[in-house]
């Protein structure tokens, strides 16, 4: 069981290190990504380009890497109660399913390829939550839409909607997996602190579908 999990972790996180955003721009002829806007390798720094087409295959290849690792570690794990988890039945399958997609979280924040200097995880870590708890995915989705057209701040929604996604498991769904969301939140407004310290100033950028000059 442990050399199971280890494995799903590890390709988790293998999965997960892979810079679809530096690489599409680099392919569509922008150049190294990291050289403009925030100098992040995801979707919101590659919407600065001006390609949105381009920002919106970055998103749904950085969900789908943490998502697909969920999902292969689900299938590929066997159907076992290992013990319990806040007074309730553990399953390996999801236990299995969880770390593979934590990891692949993981991966894209702190990629092994990159020197470890990835992304903000947001785009991944709805895309894990999405093939594991769709309902819990889509409720911090919907609130994720309402503060970004609201404000116009991507990074102010997606605290918001980080801050409320392990509300929201903790009603809805078993307790391991609210557990795990938690830290995912956690990690998330982690990442964005330099964020939040310019949205205290007035001074963070808005979302914008202008092309860079």
């Amino acid at each position: 069981m442990i050399l199971l999990l280890t494995l799903c972790a590890l390709a988790g996180y293998l999965a997960g290190s892979i810079p679809f955003g530096l690489v599409l721009c680099y392919l569509a002829g922008y150049g190294d990504i990291r050289k403009i806007g925030s100098h992040n390798i995801g979707a919101t720094n590659v919407l600065r380009t001006g390609n949105k087409w381009l920002a919106l295959l970055t998103v749904i290849l950085d969900a789908l890497k943490a998502g697909l690792a969920a999902f292969a570690a689900y299938k590929l794990s066997p159907n076992l109660t290992i013990g319990e988890f806040a007074h309730q039945p553990l399953n390996l399958q999801d236990l299995a399913s969880l770390i593979a997609g934590t990891c692949g979280v993981l991966g894209h924040n702190f990629p092994i390829w990159l020197n470890f200097k990835g992304g903000k995880g947001v785009a991944s870590a709805f895309g894990f939550i999405l093939m594991t708890q769709p309902y819990v995915a889509l409720f911090a989705f919907g609130i994720w839409l309402i503060m970004a057209f609201a404000f116009r701040y991507s990074s102010l929604a997606a605290l918001t909607a980080a801050a409320a996604m392990p509300v929201i498991a903790f009603f809805t769904c078993p307790p391991i997996y609210a557990a795990f969301y938690t830290g995912l939140a956690l990690l998330v407004i982690v990442r964005h602190h330099a964020n939040i310290g310019r949205l205290l100033k007035g001074t963070e950028s808005k979302i914008s579908f202008k092309k860079k000059s």
